[in-house]
């Protein structure tokens, strides 16, 4: 089912937010990519735009679909079949995440380690971002409620090229993968939980790229229209040790890639703690 009007955001402070995590099959509504109404190339600023300019040109539709819990089914998801895999039991030194430079310290190791360790193939980590999001409204940075990916094939490959200039043309030539590590930060997540769909029922033609207008440069995301075969799950209850690795882009398979999006939990309660989450983002060559 699709709801009949187009919105260009959400606002977190207007949803109703149980302290016991919701658990199972959920219909939830997602909100999916709906093109510029001009015909114009779709973009969307980082920060502020320009004056004059709004923050971004599309506008999103809501769709209810069904999204089924992975939990205990862990074990049947892999990157390199869905795009998206489920690693729980994992310990962290950092337990704060109020400094960027102690993440960057003690917690980045801990996720290259992480890396070299479960994703196939990889030889080499480089870690070149995260971002903190908190669901309140005076945050730095909420929850994207918007079915999107990271990166597209184009953005991709500038990566390699921006952080690592004088490698790159050698990198490019094997394969290079990019992967977002995501967990909670502050317990169970009781509200706003991220949803996945499985790669493997996606199409390419269910994807759009969207100018991401940063200060000094433009890269590129990847807009998402809604599609009834995409399948869609979430990890119920996910915790601090739980590790969700979410893979945007691979060269070796140009089907790996993985729409996301945070979405509103209609059984969770206004006493629902409001969810916090680090998604700490990787180049992974080999």
């Amino acid at each position: 089912m699709t709801t009949a009007t187009q919105t260009q955001t959400k606002s977190l402070s207007s949803i109703p937010i149980s302290r016991s995590p919701p658990r199972g099959p959920v219909t939830a509504s997602l909100s999916f990519y709906s093109p510029p109404s001009d015909g114009s190339a779709p973009f969307n600023y980082v920060e502020a735009p320009p004056a004059g300019q709004p923050q971004n040109n599309f506008g999103i539709v809501d769709h209810k679909v069904q999204i089924h819990d992975l939990r205990g089914h862990e074990s049947e998801f892999s990157l390199d079949r869905n795009a998206f895999d489920a690693l729980a039991n994992i310990p962290s030194r950092e337990t704060a995440f109020a400094d960027d430079t102690h993440i960057k310290q003690v917690y980045y190791p801990e996720v290259e380690k992480l890396l070299l360790e479960t994703v196939p193939g990889a030889q080499r980590i480089l870690l070149f971002d995260h971002t903190i999001r908190r669901a309140n409204p005076n945050a730095a940075r909420a929850p994207v409620m918007r079915v999107h990916i990271d990166q597209t094939p184009s953005s991709a490959a500038a990566r390699v090229r921006l952080h690592l200039p004088e490698e790159a043309d050698t990198l490019l030539e094997g394969r290079y993968r990019i992967i977002n590590v995501w967990r909670p930060i502050n317990g169970a997540v009781e509200s706003f939980p991220l949803a996945v769909a499985d790669s493997s029922t996606v199409r390419d033609e269910d994807l759009v790229g969207i100018e991401h207008r940063y200060p000094d440069r433009t890269g590129e995301t990847a807009g998402v229209k809604y599609n009834e075969g995409q399948k869609w799950w979430y990890w119920s209850g996910m915790g601090d040790e739980d590790r969700l690795l979410l893979q945007c882009f691979d060269s070796e398979n140009m089907g790996g890639r993985v729409p996301h999006t945070a979405f509103v939990d209609p059984r969770s309660g206004e006493e629902s703690k409001p969810r916090e989450s680090i998604e700490v983002r990787a180049l992974v060559f080999g």
